[in-house]
């Protein structure tokens, strides 16, 4: 398990970013972008070679004829352009919604239900799903460390919060399928009572996922955020 960030800080909950392009639909191309552009300088080059010293090696060496190399470039330009773009049209974008409700906990009672989005309009398949617990009145937020949901649920125990009653924590696996839907449809994360409201500063959500095209992004939310102004609010 890795600590929260980087020289003991706790973790900010913030945009979404991405993490790891596709070495195959994104390296490949620009490598032979890279190339090519260099076979195109070599042979501008050695076009201004004069005519006697060409013969000579290494300038006899000819890589690729003028005409096609310049087909093979605006080739190359435009799938590392129509890539990127398709990227971009593709590209998930990771959010939660909370909201209280009644169903979650054991004698139906408040709880802030908290549910994870995929705003984009394709699918993206989980990679990796984990927690991390800031206690109430923590002296050292950043000594907190992420963990899974059997982990997470441990450390809420210990702080004299009960299962099913003060909190109930879904298990999203690798390979979970969240569908861009465009919507704010929601798969449910897990519920809190006012009681751990109290217990805990922050429960911090860090999702890794992966898109049609190969690329990662991560996103960290804090599944309690919001909960606290609403937490006296009205109800139905």
């Amino acid at each position: 398990m890795a600590e929260a960030g980087p020289g003991g800080a706790a973790p900010r909950a913030g945009a979404q970013r991405r993490v790891r392009r596709s070495p195959l639909l994104f390296t490949a191309p620009l490598v032979l972008l890279l190339l090519l552009a260099l076979v195109l300088v070599w042979e501008s080059v050695r076009a201004n070679v004069g005519p006697g010293t060409r013969s000579d090696w290494p300038w006899r060496l000819q890589l690729l004829d003028t005409e096609a190399l310049g087909s093979l470039l605006a080739v190359a330009a435009g799938a590392v352009l129509a890539r990127a773009q398709y990227a971009r049209t593709v590209r998930p974008y990771l959010g939660w919604r909370g909201t209280w409700a009644k169903e979650h906990l054991r004698g139906s009672v408040q709880a802030w239900r908290v549910g994870l989005l995929n705003g984009g309009q394709h699918i993206a398949a989980v990679q990796s799903y984990d927690f991390l617990v800031v206690p109430a009145g923590s002296a050292a937020p950043g000594r907190a460390r992420w963990t899974d949901v059997a982990g997470t649920a441990t450390e809420l125990t210990a702080l004299g919060l009960t299962v099913a009653e003060d909190f109930q924590l879904i298990d999203i696996g690798p390979g979970f399928p969240l569908v861009g839907t465009g919507s704010y449809e929601t798969v449910l994360v897990g519920a809190f009572s006012k009681k751990c409201l109290e217990r805990v500063d922050a429960l911090y959500t860090r999702v890794r996922v992966v898109d049609v095209v190969g690329d990662s992004h991560e996103r960290i939310g804090d599944c309690l955020r919001g909960a606290r102004a609403t937490a006296f609010a009205p109800l139905d």
